[in-house]
């Protein structure tokens, strides 16, 4: 409930308050302020340096560069394919290695270790094994997660996609499900469906160019020429891709989810192993940080705890009230604050923090504003549009309203003589009343 409160509902532009006459429209949707986040991204660049020297490769040919720090520096990297970003794992290892020893971070292989001494050989092993690089490789990881379904959510909305088909040549433009549905109804070639797959320009290149060389898509045989092509994936049916070929996968979505696994370890994990788990553990979960921002500053606080005691020695404790209430007062309060008015004796400042100054002298910053100038309807609308203060408000379930009394007795007919209590049953006076008034219509 508390979470619809304050994401679901939207400030309304005007609202009419005959009996508030100095109520002012917010009429742009507000936030709070938020902490900074992020860093400034790595610049790209095609070459990537050697971690002990200054041979530089083309980010294309990182064979050749792991090819050479096997053999010139005895450095051997374990499971490269998992790591998601090869540039910024090399930079990273280069910096650790100048500020300290190979072997504070490698195991050491000895080669030859029956040979004399001058023909043995040290070669040095990085893997994850080493907490730190298992740490790098997930958050690398992690990183081209995020930026891969960044991407994904902007072709997912491009209208700008030019494409055509690679069987009828017709030209397609607007939002790139256009042509890949088309292919998928008209030629019966379907490579999956437009939200799974990422980098679609990219994708459709590829396939285009295997088929301007004549090759088929699935088995990958080359012809003669392009009828012969045509004929042959329409016979066979291979107007499809070949899954095993690792060149697609960069392409799916799938493939990005979860570390160290391709599509088909991913699909290949039975689900219905967890439903025997009856007991499910949460013990791994971790709560992200409140990050509220207090009513009169902005001061943010990462835990409900310590919000509630910075608030507590400024605005004394909310008693009597339920959660609704208490989501009208704290955004009476954020109104009366942006507009920069004391919310006790209405006076207007041109500043937050002449207010504040004025609240704390007068003491009006520790007494509660009466009831009738907040509990109005209005105020169920957060004056914030992110204030997470609405989503630790408790809710008690216990406190009983003024409409609401304990003394009220709530006493039942008695069913022993059910023929008696039809015949004097209250049921029997509304029911003459109704049949009275239709009869007068």
């Amino acid at each position: 409930m508390q979470v619809m409160l304050s994401t679901c509902f939207q400030a309304p532009c005007c609202w009419n308050d005959p009996c508030n006459k100095n109520t002012e429209c917010i009429l742009e949707p507000l936030s709070l302020p938020e902490s900074p986040g992020g860093g400034a991204a790595v610049e790209s660049c095609p070459y990537v340096p050697c971690i002990f020297c200054e041979e530089c490769y083309l980010l294309a040919e990182q064979n050749q560069l792991l090819k050479h720090m096997i053999i010139e520096h005895k450095l051997v990297i374990a499971d490269m394919k998992l790591v998601a970003d090869f540039r910024r794992y090399i930079l990273y290892w280069k910096k650790r290695f100048a500020e300290q020893p190979i072997t504070d971070f490698c195991s050491v292989i000895k080669t030859n270790s029956e040979a004399p001494l001058e023909e043995q050989d040290n070669y040095f092993l990085l893997c994850d094994v080493l907490p730190e690089d298992r740490l790098l490789r997930e958050q690398l990881q992690q990183k081209r997660l995020r930026e891969i379904l960044e991407q994904q959510q902007r072709e997912r909305y491009d209208i700008s996609f030019h494409s055509m088909c690679m069987f009828c040549d017709q030209e397609f433009t607007g939002n790139r499900s256009v042509v890949l549905n088309h292919m998928a109804r008209e030629h019966d070639f379907n490579i999956g469906l437009p939200d799974n797959i990422v980098n679609c320009c990219e994708f459709l290149a590829v396939l285009q160019k295997k088929l301007d060389n004549l090759q088929c898509l699935y088995c990958e045989k080359v012809f003669r020429d392009k009828n012969t092509l045509k004929d042959h994936m329409r016979k066979k049916q291979h107007r499809r891709i070949n899954a095993k070929n690792k060149e697609y996968d960069k392409f799916y979505i799938i493939n990005y989810l979860e570390f160290g696994k391709s599509w088909e370890e991913v699909q290949s994990e039975d689900d219905r192993e967890l439903l025997d788990n009856l007991e499910e553990d949460w013990s791994d979960w971790e709560e992200h940080p409140v990050c509220a921002v207090c009513l009169f500053c902005e001061q943010q606080a990462d835990t409900t705890e310590k919000l509630y005691l910075h608030i507590a020695c400024l605005l004394p404790s909310l008693p009597g009230l339920n959660f609704y209430q208490q989501v009208k007062l704290v955004n009476f309060v954020r109104r009366e604050i942006h507009h920069c008015r004391c919310y006790n004796c209405q006076e207007k400042f041109q500043s937050k923090g002449e207010l504040i100054s004025h609240m704390e002298e007068t003491k009006h910053i520790t007494l509660l504003p009466a009831r009738s100038t907040w509990d109005q309807p209005q105020y169920y609308f957060p004056t914030y549009e992110n204030d997470t203060l609405l989503c630790t408000l408790s809710d008690s379930e216990d406190l009983i309203t003024e409409d609401q009394s304990e003394d009220i007795p709530v006493v039942s007919e008695d069913i022993s003589n059910l023929k008696a209590l039809k015949q004097s049953s209250v049921l029997n006076q509304l029911l003459s009343e109704e049949n009275k008034s239709q009869e007068k219509f």
